[in-house]
C-alpha cells in the first residue's frame, strides 16, 4: 500500500471514528429536567385522601402520592406575624431561615439582593421560569421570575379591613362589649343551622370570584397558557403555581359543596369548644383567622368550616389535574419533576382553633409529594423536613449549585436511599415572641413564653397531640433534654427570644 493510500484510510477512520463519538454523545446528552412547583396555600397535611382522610376526595393528589415519593413529616418554621403564608413564603424564595430572612425583606424592598432569590438562581441555570397566583413576598414579582402573570395579594379581598378593625379592638378592650358583635360579614359564623347570612358559593361577596372567575380555575389557565408556549422551545422550564386555595374565605362553586353534607363531617378527635391557652399564645378573638367561627366553637360551626375548607381543596384538585393532563400531552412529562406541597397547615377545629398560627402538627406540617423521573413509586418517608427544602431541592435537580446562604437542603439523597436520617437536628418553630417548640425523637416540646407554660407530647403515641406529660415527673428529664436542644437551636435560627429562665422555673416548680 502506497503511503498516500495509507494516509487517506487513516484519516476516513479518524473521522468516522470522530463521528460516531460525537453522534454517540449527541444521544447520551440529556436535557435539564422541567420543574414544576405546585403551592397550596393553608393546606394541612392529613387534607388528601391517599394520606389517610377517606372523608376528603382529591384524586390528582392521589395520583401524586401513588406516582412519587411523600413526606410525611414536612414543616413550616414559623412566622414574625399572624400571617405565617408570608413568612414562610419569604424563607421559601430566599432560602433563609425565619429569623435570618428579615435582612432579605428589607433589601428587596430596595431591589437588592434580587438575584439570590429562587426564580433567579434558576434562570442562571438556564431555566425560563413562570409565575402565577398568590406572592405575598416582598420582592417584585416580575424581578424574580422572568414571565408573571395574575399575582394575588395574601389572601382574596373581603370585608376584612386590618386597620379599621385594629382601631376597633382597641376601642372596646376593657369594656363589656363582645368583639364578636363587630364582626363583618363572613366571621363569626355560622352561629347555628339557620344562620345564612353568608354562604360560601355565593359570588356576589366577590373574594375567589372577583373578576368573573374563580382564582383556582384562573390560575389552572394560566398554568396552561405557559405550558402552551413552553412545547414550542427546547429551553427547560420552572413554574411556580401558588394558589390561593385552601386559604379562607373558602368558597367553591356549590358542585362541590355538595360532596360534603354537614351530616357526613365528623369532628376531629382533638376538638374541643375553646382551647385553653388561646389567648395568652395569641389565638384569641383579636386573631383574625380564629375570628371566623364563632366562641365557644360549636361541632355544627366546626363542620361546616371544615365542609367549606374540603370543598375548596377539592376543586383544587381538578385544576391541578388539568395542569398534569395539559404537561402529558406535551410529550415532556418523561423529564418533569412536580413538587407539591403548602406554606403551612391550618387546626380547621382542632384544639378549638381555626387558624394555622399554633405548634401543633395541624398548624405546621404540610403535604409534600415528589413526582418524576426515577423517583420511587407510592413511597413514603417519615424523616423529618421543611417544606423550603424544596427550593435547595429543585436547584440539585437543575443542576444549579446551592449558593453557601442557603440554609435549606435537597431531599434527593434521602429519596434515593444514600442518605438514611434527616438533614436536621430536630424540627425548629418559632411564632411572633408567643410559643417556641422543638420536634425530635418523636416528642414535641411547647413553651408559650408569656406564661411560662410548657407542654410536652409523646408523638408516637398521642399524635393528635392531647396529652401533655409536662408535669409528669417520669418525663422532667425529656422535658429538659428538649429544652437544651431548643436553646441550641435558637441560637442557630438567631432567635432573639430568651427562653432559659423558663426551664429554671420549670425545674424549680418541678
Amino acid at each position: 500500500m502506497n503511503l498516500n493510500k495509507r494516509f487517506f484510510l487513516i484519516l476516513l477512520s479518524s473521522i468516522l471514528f470522530l463521528s460516531w463519538g460525537c453522534s454517540k454523545a449527541t444521544k447520551t446528552v440529556k436535557t435539564k429536567p422541567n420543574i414544576v412547583f405546585i403551592f397550596a396555600d393553608d393546606m394541612t397535611y392529613s387534607a388528601i385522601n391517599a394520606l389517610g382522610n377517606s372523608e376528603i376526595e382529591t384524586p390528582n393528589l392521589d395520583k401524586l402520592v401513588e406516582r412519587g415519593t411523600t413526606f410525611t413529616h414536612a414543616y413550616n418554621m414559623g412566622s414574625w406575624s399572624g400571617a405565617i403564608c408570608a413568612a414562610s413564603r419569604a424563607m421559601l424564595i430566599s432560602g433563609r431561615s425565619v429569623w435570618d430572612v428579615n435582612d432579605f425583606r428589607l433589601n428587596w424592598k430596595k431591589n437588592k439582593e434580587i438575584d439570590k432569590t429562587w426564580g433567579k438562581l434558576m434562570e442562571s441555570g438556564g431555566y425560563d421560569t413562570y409565575m402565577t397566583g398568590k406572592w405575598h413576598v416582598d420582592a417584585q414579582p416580575n424581578k424574580v421570575f422572568q414571565n408573571v402573570v395574575h399575582v394575588r395579594g395574601g389572601m382574596p379581598k373581603d370585608s376584612w379591613d386590618f386597620a379599621a378593625m385594629t382601631k376597633k379592638f382597641k376601642e372596646i378592650e376593657g369594656t363589656d362589649i363582645d368583639p364578636a358583635t363587630i364582626m363583618p360579614v363572613g366571621y363569626n359564623r355560622p352561629l347555628n343551622e339557620n344562620d345564612t347570612i353568608w354562604t360560601s358559593s355565593d359570588t356576589k361577596y366577590g373574594g375567589y370570584w372577583k373578576g368573573g372567575k374563580h382564582w383556582s380555575e384562573v390560575l389552572k389557565d394560566d398554568a396552561i397558557g405557559f405550558i402552551d408556549k413552553a412545547e414550542k422551545s427546547d429551553n427547560p422550564f420552572f413554574m411556580y403555581l401558588a394558589f390561593n386555595a385552601p386559604h379562607d374565605p373558602r368558597q367553591a362553586p356549590q358542585e362541590f359543596l355538595d360532596k360534603y353534607p354537614v351530616s357526613k363531617i365528623s369532628l376531629p378527635k382533638s376538638w374541643m369548644p375553646e382551647y385553653t391557652y388561646k389567648d395568652d399564645m395569641g389565638c384569641g378573638q383579636n386573631l383574625r383567622d380564629e375570628a371566623l367561627a364563632p366562641f365557644p366553637r360549636t361541632p355544627f360551626a366546626t363542620k361546616t368550616h371544615i365542609r367549606e375548607y374540603y370543598a375548596l381543596i377539592t376543586h383544587l384538585d381538578v385544576q391541578i389535574g388539568k395542569i398534569i393532563e395539559r404537561l402529558k400531552a406535551t410529550g415532556k412529562m418523561d423529564n418533569t419533576y412536580i413538587i407539591f406541597t403548602a406554606d403551612h397547615g391550618i387546626a380547621a377545629g382542632r384544639h378549638g382553633l381555626i387558624g394555622k398560627q399554633s405548634q401543633f402538627d395541624h398548624s405546621i406540617r404540610a403535604p409534600f409529594m415528589i413526582v418524576g423521573p426515577n423517583i420511587k413509586k407510592g413511597a413514603k418517608i417519615d424523616k423529618d423536613i421543611y417544606l423550603q427544602d424544596a427550593m435547595a431541592t429543585s436547584l440539585d435537580l437543575a443542576g444549579v449549585k446551592k449558593p453557601n446562604y442557603i440554609f435549606y437542603n435537597s431531599v434527593m439523597d434521602i429519596v434515593d436511599g444514600t442518605r438514611k436520617e434527616s438533614h436536621y437536628d430536630g424540627i425548629y418553630n418559632g411564632y411572633r415572641d408567643l410559643q417556641r417548640m422543638i420536634r425530635k425523637d418523636d416528642f414535641k416540646l411547647i413553651i408559650y413564653p408569656k406564661i411560662d407554660k410548657v407542654l410536652l407530647f409523646d408523638l408516637k403515641n398521642d399524635p393528635e397531640e392531647i396529652t401533655n406529660l409536662a408535669d409528669n415527673s417520669a418525663y422532667k428529664s425529656k422535658v429538659n433534654t428538649l429544652f437544651t436542644d431548643l436553646i441550641q437551636l435558637q441560637k442557630e435560627m438567631k432567635d432573639p427570644l430568651d427562653i432559659s429562665s423558663i426551664q429554671t422555673k420549670f425545674n424549680a416548680d418541678n
